[in-house]
């Protein structure tokens, strides 16, 4: 628990109301209770507040007159928030050491954890303070650095970079093979060997089961404070610039570049070979097909609606070709038959 005092000490804000307030956890405006610190970030929920039972809140600069209890204002209350909740929910705490059941073939320093039947090949680099799951597998030349988490089942190819303060969830698979073929003329496919790397950066989380293929020839990067939800692929070279977020079910395709500070919505398809510029958005299920030159929201899907209504749009869009046709004639008609 925390008195508000030691809160602002720490995180910075404006403290308005008794100081000595004591919070235990945080939570939404309509679950708080004794105890707890709640957040109002979006206005539009600014009704609440009176009917919210928490010792005290987190709110803006606009909102600081709509409440008597105890308030830490802040520009963003949002951000404050989740610094809180880090502070009430720090990580879980490792033991040093190598579980017995271990296979180990590399230097290991004395702060690193390495879980039961993990295995790291020869020349591995180890971080201090890092953490090896239960059941991880780290190939031969791979780097991992200080502090970043491996949970169980995590996978990392041999030659692989990962930086400080990354955290990687289960079943994440880093550094599998691009998918690389050529084709004979009979139809079947040569393997093309990809003997790229995967090069991470720091403070990066990838979600569970998520992929990302090594390059086929030069590397496939992904910056600085990248945030990847579960179940993405990540395609071989392609390029994630620093402090990009990109949620569940996302496929990238190779050779992509995607620019820094950008969100890719759940679900949406990016092709091959494209460049998506810096501060770009890109809705839910949206398939982007071709590059990005500007910073901006990016849409290119249909809302639900019932089967019989998208039957019978589809049967018109069927016929959107003839239907240009007819158009062009018609206006050449009108041009023609137009008074002098």
């Amino acid at each position: 628990m925390f008195r508000l005092e030691e809160l602002v000490a720490r995180l910075g804000g404006e403290l308005v109301g008794d100081p000595a307030t004591v919070v235990r956890r945080v939570a939404t405006l309509d679950q708080a209770g004794e105890g707890d610190l709640a957040f109002l970030a979006n206005p539009k929920y600014q009704s609440r507040l009176s009917a919210c039972r928490a010792s005290a809140v987190i709110v803006a600069p606009a909102a600081r007159s709509l409440s008597d209890r105890p308030l830490i204002v802040t520009k963003d209350p949002y951000a404050y928030f989740a610094r809180v909740a880090q502070l009430f929910n720090p990580p879980e705490a490792f033991a040093p050491g190598v579980h017995a059941m271990a296979s180990v073939a590399c230097p290991v320093p004395a702060s690193v954890s390495v879980g039961a039947g993990a295995s790291i090949e020869a020349d591995v680099t180890l971080g201090e303070g890092v953490v090896v799951g239960p059941g991880c597998r780290v190939g031969r030349g791979a780097s991992i650095g200080a502090r970043t988490r491996l949970h169980a089942n995590v996978s990392i190819y041999s030659g692989c970079v990962l930086g400080a303060d990354c955290i990687v969830h289960s079943g994440a698979v880093i550094g599998s093979d691009g998918f690389g073929f050529a084709r004979e003329r009979d139809g079947s496919w040569i393997k093309i060997p990809q003997v790229g790397r995967v090069v991470i950066g720091d403070d990066v989380e990838i979600g569970a089961n998520t992929t990302i293929d090594r390059g086929a020839l030069d590397d496939t990067v992904i910056g600085n404070g990248v945030k990847l939800d579960n179940q993405i692929q990540i395609g071989h070279n392609v390029r994630v610039g620093d402090y990009t977020a990109i949620a569940g079910c996302v496929g990238v395709a190779g050779s992509t570049t995607i620019g820094a500070r950008c969100m890719i919505g759940g679900q949406a398809g990016i092709i091959g070979h494209l460049n998506i510029a810096d501060d770009v958005v890109v809705s839910a299920g949206t398939l982007v097909t071709k590059s990005i030159a500007k910073p901006g929201v990016y849409t290119a899907n249909l809302p639900v609606q019932g089967h019989a209504d998208w039957v019978k749009n589809f049967a018109h869009l069927r016929h959107l070709d003839a239907l240009v046709d007819r158009i062009r004639a018609l206006e050449q008609r009108l041009e023609e038959h137009k008074p002098e």
